[in-house]
């Protein structure tokens, strides 16, 4: 029989579990819909990157921000999906996340499109009783650019204009 503590620690582990996947959902809205205040609130001040396979590695959340808004630009337009979390809590207050990532870009300005497969590794850190990342990256599984002026057919019908304050 499980007695009431065990019971409400599997809860507080599921709380977190569900926590931590609710702020990589929001990394990845704000970072499509370029509200870089909020993203930075995703980030530990220390955080780091991996991004492109450890190519792209950031320390703190300002050089972070810095280079999402100069890779975001106005004319790029962007979805970025996390599917498939596995979250292992490694404490009470840290936990690791693997995610399968799925993103399609446009660059309007550069005539360019971006279809991109990858699996982010991420750990995260419970700040003040937040979740924060504390590290992300991730390691690239496929990426297709392709030039959209070679398909005549192709046409940018909609799309909205998030403001970057980098232009």
């Amino acid at each position: 029989m499980t007695d009431l503590a065990e019971l409400e620690a599997r809860i507080r582990r599921l709380e977190d579990i569900e926590a931590i996947k609710m702020l990589k959902y929001k990394y990845f809205r704000a970072l499509d819909r370029k509200l870089w205040d909020e993203l930075a609130q995703c980030f530990t001040e220390d955080a780091t990157t991996g991004y492109s396979d450890g190519d792209l590695q950031f320390q703190g959340v300002d050089e972070i921000i810095s280079f999402l808004k100069s890779s975001m630009r106005a004319s790029f337009f962007g979805i970025h999906h996390g599917h498939h979390p596995e979250i292992k809590m490694t404490s009470e207050s840290t936990a690791h996340g693997t995610w399968a990532f799925y993103s399609y870009m446009v660059d309007s300005q550069e005539k360019m499109g971006l279809r991109m497969g990858a699996l982010y590794y991420d750990d995260y850190v419970k700040v003040d009783g937040q979740w924060r990342i504390k590290h992300t990256g991730y390691n690239t599984i496929f990426q297709e650019v392709w030039n959209r002026e070679d398909i005549k057919s192709l046409a940018l019908t909609a799309a909205t204009k998030f403001e970057s304050a980098e232009e």
